[in-house]
């Protein structure tokens, strides 16, 4: 059922460009800011003490290059960050987390235990064997994994990998595998590469077959295209973020049991599995002879999210905390040291004790209260304005909101119940946000009439409302500039009141990106940094990721069977398309198949390296086909191209 849409007004004429540079904080931002310091001890520095602690040495500001000399990490535009007191534009609580998350280099753990931190978004931890080391977690990219393991040597010694270990399927865990292991090690079973149960189905699902969004939605939550600066990029919450290429190595052994004990170069290694926690296939690692429990990243030195604003599969916050009980129960009595694969580590029986428990007791409150007031029909941002977490909690500053935030969290956890839905009928057709916002306007009287009442509000500081009144100017009236600067203004302002580094980088960007000339075209964004990671997917995953480009609309009056061959692997793959639905299965089609497309791993890593056109592929014989050539055409040109550049807070 359709509706008449109002008639839209033409375009003013718009400037040829907007003011681009951030802006100063507002007095009532200052105002807000000096507020927020009361009630948090900034003359505690204990964890300035543990993120120093056990230093070996570094690299000059973290500067690490791939082999044509471009950066993929540095910390030498973020210097600003040697100043203690945090300037106006970044709340002063995240702006303590920056700088601690600005510590770099090499680090001891204990007496076989060593991390580099610093050198990407995450850590990779090393642990001394009998005769070599075992990786955990080689960060997000090969060539600043590649650095670490070389600085690790420059201080321990040439020790060769004996094992690489992911502890759960995100790609800054898991992405730079390349830089310190050579696939033919994993693949002859030398050197084993150990993953919780599900990690290849968990990293599909959320790093290729949703990518494109999940990439693109990933610059908002990590920042890393804002300009480092006190208006701009201070942090990612768990770190600094960089830029290069994923490389995979798929896993070779999978810890399946709830409990499982492995021996790994003399070294003792109880695997504590916690599907669904921060990642749905994650692990923890008890060390007995080491006294050292490694809790991968379900507890860090923040309050998390139960889901990412980069968007993903919710996370249970229930199972979270039951998983970090039993390891408070069975390993932390046994433990010297704790330590994740984010932030520093936490030393003493008694403080890794609190340390824990405290994180517990944080994602089992978001979760019960949450229930608590669902129970009482409040829906999600009925439940956000009033859940605020128990006061003594609230203080510690490893249970602070600088990734995740109790509002985000409480939509997580309703979500993960009861679904994205509030459960009023309001909500349940809504209009779509372009005729939305139209619609709006007419009601409220226009644009300008809007801009206006909206200018009084920023003058006052109401932010939040004046972010939600220019969406609809914006998305009504996209070339209406007053519209577009004053939603830049107050989402700037908010950006810098946030104590969520995620937050805080998203709203900067949609500042940046609404201060963008209007209309104006955006050349294509490609899914530059995910070529190693497709290049390097085992064949079956590919073609799933293959399957979500096809255009179905386009595809459905295509009937098709193809064998898809890899010439330097031992399986084929047979593919169906019927319907605008490409399935595949191990296997051939046999007589019944219309082609057979063959090529190996190095053509299709080129393929993919050059934009994965396959049309182009087909011209220049990149692959082989026998059989019906135009069919094989016709399936290609139905093949889809994403761009990373959609826009997110214009229509």
């Amino acid at each position: 059922m359709s509706s008449p849409k109002p008639e839209s007004k033409a375009p003013r004429a718009a400037p040829k460009h907007l003011p681009a540079a951030p802006k100063d904080p507002h007095p009532e931002t200052v105002r807000l800011q000096d507020a927020f310091r009361v009630g948090l001890n900034f003359a505690d520095r204990a964890d300035f003490e543990d993120a120093r602690r056990g230093f070996l040495g570094t690299i000059p500001d973290a500067h690490v290059a791939n082999a044509r000399g471009q950066t993929v990490f540095s910390m030498r535009e973020l210097a600003f960050l040697d100043a203690e007191q945090a300037p106006a534009s970044v709340n002063p609580s995240l702006w303590r987390l920056a700088r601690l998350n600005a510590n770099h280099g090499l680090f001891q753990v204990n007496e076989r235990t060593f991390q580099v931190r610093g050198f990407d978004l995450a850590n990779v931890t090393f642990v001394e064997g009998d005769t070599g080391v075992i990786v955990i977690d080689p960060l997000t990219f090969t060539d600043s994994a590649r650095a670490a393991l070389s600085l690790y040597r420059q201080h321990r010694g040439d020790r060769p990998v004996v094992a690489l270990v992911y502890t759960h399927s995100h790609n800054d865990h898991c992405g730079g595998a390349r830089g310190v292991l050579d696939e033919k090690e994993a693949l002859s079973g030398r050197v084993p590469v150990l993953a919780p149960a599900g990690f290849m189905e968990a990293l599909i699902n959320e790093s290729v077959l949703s990518g494109v969004p999940m990439m693109r939605r990933s610059m908002y939550q990590f920042g890393n295209s804002l300009p480092p600066g006190p208006r701009g990029y201070v942090d990612s919450g768990l770190g600094k973020v960089g830029n290069g290429r994923m490389a995979l190595i798929a896993p070779t052994v999978s810890i399946g049991q709830r409990r499982e004990r492995h021996v790994i170069d003399g070294v003792e290694i109880v695997f504590q599995l916690t599907p669904g926690s921060e990642a749905p296939a994650e692990m923890h690692l008890f060390f007995p002879g080491l006294r050292a429990l490694n809790l991968a990243e379900n507890a860090c030195q923040l309050m998390h999210n139960l889901c990412p604003i980069r968007g993903a599969k919710t996370r249970d916050a229930l199972a979270w905390s039951q998983y970090l009980d039993e390891a408070l129960a069975e390993f932390v009595p046994h433990v010297d040291v704790v330590y994740a694969q984010h932030h520093w580590p936490v030393w003493g029986r008694e403080r890794v004790a609190e340390f824990v428990a405290d994180q517990r007791d944080m994602y089992r409150y978001l979760h019960d209260q949450t229930l608590r007031l669902m129970n009482h029909g409040l829906t999600p941002r009925e439940i956000a304005a009033e859940l605020m977490m128990p006061g003594e909690l609230s203080k510690r500053w490893h249970t602070r909101g600088y990734y995740g935030a109790v509002a985000h969290n409480v939509n997580a956890v309703y979500t993960h119940y009861l679904g994205p839905y509030d459960g009023n009928p309001v909500n349940l057709n809504r209009l779509p946000p372009v005729e939305e916002a139209r619609r709006y306007l007419t009601y409220m009287g226009g644009a300008e009439e809007v801009v206006r009442k909206a200018r009084g509000d920023f003058d006052r500081g109401d932010f939040r409302w004046v972010v939600q009144a220019m969406h609809h100017v914006v998305f009504a009236e996209p070339d209406y500039v007053p519209g577009r600067e004053l939603l830049a203004d107050a989402m700037e302002q908010l950006g810098y009141l946030a104590e969520s580094a995620t937050w805080r980088n998203a709203y900067l960007l949609g500042a940046r990106e609404a201060r963008r000339e209007p209309g104006r075209q955006r050349p294509p964004q490609p899914m530059v940094g995910a070529k190693g990671l497709l290049a390097t997917l085992p064949t079956d995953r590919y073609l799933q990721h293959l399957a979500v480009r096809v255009d179905g609309p386009r595809a459905q009056v295509l009937a098709a069977r193809f064998d898809w061959v890899m010439t330097d692997e031992p399986a084929r793959h047979r593919l169906t398309l019927r319907h605008g639905a490409l399935t595949s299965l191990p296997g051939s089609h046999g007589a019944a198949a219309d082609a057979v497309i063959s090529l190996d791993r190095a053509a299709l890593a080129a393929i993919v390296e050059a934009g994965s056109d396959f049309v182009a592929a087909l011209d220049q014989s990149a692959l082989t086909v026998q059989g019906d050539v135009a069919k094989v055409r016709a399936f290609f040109e139905c093949l889809d191209t994403f761009d990373l550049g959609f826009n997110i807070v214009e229509p």
